[in-house]
């Protein structure tokens, strides 16, 4: 039962944290001076951006379809079916390629990949452990669990458990896309302009 329970949280925390990797990609090739060449080519801007964040989401449905695949293996046996599997991981492939967009930001300001790599971790450890990820936030104390259940990572992972298993979290799919579309909104705009204006 635990493995039922399990699986969607641990597929969405290894998803999450293999993103912030983007942000490391886009440090290394802004200190190479890959951008600045990107830059003088008379092409739609935003498509290097998007181009490199549509490549990381086709790794991660590679990945999430291997875990899946080792889960079904170890006895994992989703009740929302194969259906219910696809919508899953194509939920967290929209809050994946949402949330690489703070990483393309956090790539462009900060000037070495230690640093990133310490801010991306500050930022994702509190977001992953302190989740539903492994346990029921009822068993939490109450403190602990009250940021749980605001955490959208634990929306994220609700949701998961929720499609793959059939049962109704409508609400937790609308808190998963309205978060996306907030992260989005706002670094997207951001990581254009600093793309624009990064010397």
């Amino acid at each position: 039962e635990y493995l039922q329970f399990l699986l969607p949280g641990i597929l969405v925390q290894t998803i999450v944290m293999i993103t912030m990797y983007t942000g490391v990609a886009i440090n290394n090739d802004i200190r190479k001076g890959i951008f600045d060449r990107f830059r003088s080519l008379p092409i739609w801007q935003p498509s290097v951006l998007v181009g490199a964040l549509l490549g990381d989401a086709a790794r991660y449905m590679l990945a999430s379809g291997i875990m899946i695949g080792l889960g079904l293996l170890l006895g994992f046996r989703p009740e929302g079916g194969f259906t219910g599997v696809l919508l899953a991981i194509g939920l967290l492939l929209v809050f994946s390629f949402s949330l690489s967009w703070l990483w393309t930001t956090l790539g462009f300001i900060v000037r070495s990949q230690e640093s990133l790599f310490v801010a991306s971790f500050m930022i994702l450890f509190p977001l992953t452990f302190a989740s539903n990820i492994f346990v029921d936030p009822q068993t939490m104390p109450a403190w602990l669990e009250a940021f749980v259940n605001v955490n959208p990572v634990s929306f994220l992972a609700t949701a998961m458990r929720g499609l793959m298993h059939g049962t109704n979290v409508v609400g937790e799919i609308g808190m998963v896309l309205l978060i996306s579309a907030g992260l989005v909104a706002v670094f997207g705009p951001l990581t254009m302009y600093l793309f624009r204006n990064k010397k």
